[in-house]
C-alpha cells in the first residue's frame, strides 16, 4: 500500500479476506514484535518506530495480493519499492546481518498464519500459496538491497583506512628521512618521539576497529580491569589534545576511584573528546563533567554547535554509521568511535546516552558501575543469533 494507494483504495473492492486482514494488521505486527524482540536479540535493543519500520505497509501488501486488482506480486517479482526500502534501512539504522534480515520477515510469516488462525480467519490453499508467494518475493528484494547497501559500507570503509592509516605513516616516513639526514641526537630524539606517536596512534587505530569487529560479532571487549582514579585518564586526554586546540577544556566534578578498564576508558574519552571538537562549535569550551550516585559514575561531555537530529540519534551508535553533519562539513572518519565506544559502556556492564538539540548542545553519557568486577561476564545487548 503506497501513499497513493492510502488515498485511493476502495476498501469495497478488497476481497473479505483481504478486508480482514487489514483490520488485523495492529494484532499481527504486535504479535511479530513480541516474538522478534524475545528471540532475536539485534531487534531486542531496538526503538518501536526502527523496529517497525516499513512493516505495516509491507503487510498490507501482503493482504492486498489476496485480492487480484491489488496484488503487488508479479510472478514473484515486487511491484513495489518497499521491501528494498525496508533492506536498505536495516542495513542503515541497525545492526543486522543478512540472516536476520531473513528471519524477521519469518517471525512474520508465522505471526501471520498464527493471529489469523486464531482470530477466525481461516485461509483457502490458494490464499497460503499467494501469502508465501508474496513474502518470498519481499525476503528477496530486502535481502538484495541489504547486501549492497552493506558491500557499498564495505567499500567505504576500505578507501577510508587507508585514507586514515595514510597520514600517520607519511608522518612516520617523514621523520625516519629527516633522521638519516641529521646528527644532531636532540633532533633525533624528538623525532624518534614523534614516530613513536604516530605508530601509537595507527595501533590505537587499529585496536579500535578489532574491539568493535569483535563486540559486533556478539563477544564481550576483553577488559583488565584495574583500581583508579578516572581523573587520571581525563586529565591526559585534554592534556594531549591542549596543544592542538588551547585550553577549551572545563573539567567539573571531583576524584572518583573505581575498577575499569583503563585503556578502553582512555579510549573512548579520546573519541568522544575528539568528536565534540571536530563537530562542536570553534572556540566554545568542551565540558567533561563527573557525577557519581549509587554505586555509578557518570561521564559526560558537552559541546555547543549544531545538534544530531533525532533520527540519527541511534544510528550514530551503528558500525560505519556517522551523522549526516560529519559527512556535510567532510570529516573523515571510519564511524567506529561510537560504536566503539557504546561497546566500551556495555562490556563495563553499562551504557551510553546521547542528548542533543539546537538550545542545549551535544552531551555524551557514560553511565557505569563504580566497580565494574560483578559485570565483567554478564551478556552484551549484542548476542550472536
Amino acid at each position: 500500500m503506497s501513499s497513493t494507494d492510502a488515498k485511493n483504495i476502495n476498501c469495497a473492492e478488497l476481497s473479505p479476506t483481504s478486508i480482514r486482514m487489514l483490520e488485523l494488521r495492529d494484532a499481527v505486527l504486535g504479535e511479530w514484535q513480541k516474538r522478534m524482540r524475545a528471540s532475536i536479540s539485534k531487534a531486542a535493543v531496538l526503538a518501536e518506530p526502527i523496529l517497525v519500520n516499513t512493516m505495516p505497509v509491507v503487510y498490507a501488501n501482503i493482504a492486498e495480493a489476496l485480492t487480484p486488482e491489488y496484488a503487488r506480486t508479479s510472478n514473484g517479482v515486487l511491484e513495489t519499492t518497499v521491501a528494498s526500502e525496508h533492506g536498505n534501512e536495516r542495513a542503515r539504522l541497525t545492526n543486522y546481518d543478512l540472516s536476520t534480515v531473513i528471519s524477521e520477515y519469518q517471525v512474520l510469516r508465522s505471526a501471520i498464519f498464527d493471529v489469523l488462525a486464531e482470530n477466525g480467519l481461516h485461509l483457502v490453499e490458494s490464499d497460503v500459496r499467494i501469502i508465501n508467494m508474496t513474502l518470498d518475493a519481499t525476503i528477496k528484494e530486502s535481502a538484495t538491497a541489504f547486501s549492497l547497501v552493506q558491500s557499498a559500507f564495505r567499500e567505504r570503509f576500505v578507501a577510508t583506512l587507508a585514507h586514515d592509516l595514510r597520514s600517520p605513516l607519511s608522518a612516520v616516513q617523514m621523520f625516519a628521512e629527516r633522521i638519516l639526514r641529521t646528527n644532531d641526537p636532540q633532533a633525533i630524539l624528538e623525532m624518534a618521539d614523534k614516530i613513536k606517536q604516530n605508530v601509537g596512534r595507527m595501533d590505537r587505530m587499529i585496536r579500535e576497529l578489532l574491539d568493535t569487529v569483535v563486540f559486533e560479532q556478539g563477544e564481550r571487549l576483553k577488559l583488565t580491569l584495574t583500581n583508579f582514579n578516572i581523573m587520571e585518564i581525563i586529565q591526559e586526554v585534554c592534556d594531549e589534545s591542549f596543544e592542538i586546540y588551547g585550553s577549551r577544556f572545563e573539567v567539573v566534578g571531583e576524584d572518583v576511584n573505581g575498577w575499569w578498564g583503563r585503556d578502553a576508558l582512555l579510549r573512548s574519552m579520546e573519541n568522544l573528546i575528539g568528536n565534540a571538537l571536530k563537530y562542536g562549535s570553534k572556540d566554545t569550551p568542551i565540558t567533561i563533567k563527573i557525577d557519581h550516585y549509587h554505586g555509578r559514575i557518570l561521564i559526560s561531555v558537552h559541546n555547543e554547535g549544531n545538534p544530531i537530529p533525532p533520527d540519527q540519534l541511534e544510528s550514530v551508535f551503528q558500525v560505519f554509521e556517522r551523522a549526516k553533519i560529519a559527512t556535510d562539513e567532510n570529516e573523515q572518519g571510519w564511524g567506529l568511535g561510537l560504536p566503539f565506544v557504546r561497546s566500551v559502556a556495555e562490556s563495563h556492564g553499562g551504557s551510553i546516552v546521547t542528548d542533543s538539540s539546537a538550545d542545549t548542545g551535544t552531551t555524551f553519557i557514560i553511565d557505569i558501575p563504580i566497580d565494574a568486577r560483578p559485570f565483567l561476564n554478564s551478556p552484551t545487548l549484542q548476542l550472536k543469533q
